[in-house]
């Protein structure tokens, strides 16, 4: 990937910890191929509604993102997020941000903050909470951001990070996550399936107990 070299230098540093703190958080990542898991389950969104991984499904696939509100990456690629998921609709996708994070851990990532980002950014798609985190433990989540694209029979097709610079829009040489949503609206074999998702560590909320 064509990220700078302060860039790599922070990955590096901080990669044995994001590994210790996701550990046992998330099942096994879904696999190219595989189907939407958790698809009926309800999550409550900023504009008071609720949907499913179901009811957002576009009818020539479905893009699922895991964000956040204050994550330094998810920050950087906001901007971008928002102008797919916006596209994502007009192109016959259905399109859905997810936020699985404890707001306990990070407060700027409640309800609140997300109907301010939500608002803020100008999002024309769902942005829900995952209020369990089992939805991110399903997918296999680690990161935020992290993008699941599934095509019109449910099948994940690409899986991973956005693009290849998160630093500088206008450096971007892969967009991998945008390139894929069009190969999946076009009805084509998506070129790039799966790339490394960079970002934060999801901040999961802890497994009740019965």
């Amino acid at each position: 990937m064509r990220l700078s070299r302060p860039t790599f230098a922070r990955l590096a540093a901080f990669a044995g910890l994001v590994l210790a703190l996701t550990a046992g958080s998330a099942r096994a990542q879904l696999a190219i191929g595989d189907a939407v898991p958790m698809k009926d389950v309800k999550m409550a969104g900023v504009d008071g509604k609720s949907v499913t991984l179901t009811s957002v499904a576009g009818k020539k696939g479905t893009l699922v993102v895991f964000t956040c509100n204050h994550c330094p990456w998810a920050k950087m690629w906001q901007t971008r997020v928002t102008e797919i998921g916006n596209a994502a609709g007009k192109a016959g996708l259905g399109m859905v941000a997810i936020n699985s994070n404890d707001p306990s851990a990070y407060p700027e990532d409640d309800m609140n903050g997300m109907k301010q980002r939500a608002k803020q950014l100008g999002m024309k798609f769902p942005y829900v909470v995952d209020a369990s985190s089992d939805v991110a433990r399903a997918f296999g989540a680690t990161r935020t951001p992290e993008a699941f694209l599934f095509d019109a029979e449910g099948k994940l097709v690409y899986h991973g990070t956005i693009d290849d610079n998160a630093e500088d829009a206008s450096a971007v040489k892969d967009a991998w996550l945008k390139d894929a949503m069009n190969s999946v609206a076009a009805g084509k074999t998506v070129s790039t399936a799966e790339t490394k998702a960079m970002g934060c560590s999801i901040k999961f909320r802890e497994k009740k107990t019965t």
